[in-house]
């Protein structure tokens, strides 16, 4: 796909790094104050952390826990559509969907500043480490890589341990996407940032190294 030169050259990105607590409940309606706070602030288009709805529960294999997944469309979406709408700004959030009995994904949704639900992309590489069980929870996405034309600007979503995997940018790259958002729920300990603070710099670098593309003859860089 040709990239379009009537979409914004700019716009402006919020995103939203929260402390989450046992409540689903509790948790969006934290998200939810934190996007009027983006959006106060000037946010266009303000992108979630990875499963923002919980603390990170991959961190062991419970089947208790798959009772905190949920329909795609469903009560996030809901709540985060009617949020857009009323902000008029684009939402990302990365949801455990439920999608049929045994069948759950890691799943990031896109809404539009209409409130409408504009897309979503369902995780592609699954990590399996310890304290990463993911596959114990999540089916590999099965959509494809996706891009999506918001009323902002036009972007390209995948999620997490996906950014490790240059060949998922290139190709949503291709599709227009100005900018690339990767929920993630990745970090460190504050004191680990001295240590291995640099290296995560450079590996960030070479990924966007990675994902440059030609667009209408001129070299661009994401």
């Amino acid at each position: 796909m040709l990239y379009d030169s009537a979409m914004p050259e700019k716009f402006k990105i919020g995103l939203i790094q929260m402390s989450c607590g046992a409540d689903p409940a509790a948790n969006l309606s934290k998200a939810l104050g934190r996007i009027r706070e983006a959006a106060q602030k000037g946010g266009q288009i303000i992108c979630l952390q990875e499963l923002f709805r919980s603390q990170y529960f991959c961190r062991e294999q419970n089947p208790e826990l798959f009772n905190l997944a949920e329909p795609i469309p469903g009560p996030s979406t809901e709540a985060l559509g009617k949020a857009a709408k009323e902000f008029g700004v684009v939402i990302i959030g990365s949801l455990f969907e439920r999608r049929a009995a045994g069948v759950y994904h890691n799943t990031a949704v896109v809404l539009n500043a209409d409130g409408s639900l504009l897309g979503m992309y369902r995780k592609m590489h699954i990590p399996d480490d310890p304290l990463y069980y993911e596959k114990f929870y999540f089916t590999p996405g099965d959509l494809g890589f996706r891009s999506f034309e918001t009323s902002y600007g036009h972007i390209g979503v995948l999620v997490c341990w996906d950014q490790w995997y240059p060949e998922g940018a290139r190709l949503t790259s291709l599709q227009g996407a100005q900018v690339l958002f990767y929920p993630t729920a990745i970090g460190w300990h504050p004191r680990e940032k001295k240590e291995f603070g640099a290296a995560q710099l450079d590996a960030s670098r070479a990924r966007h190294r990675q994902r440059r593309i030609r667009r209408g003859g001129e070299s661009r860089r994401l």
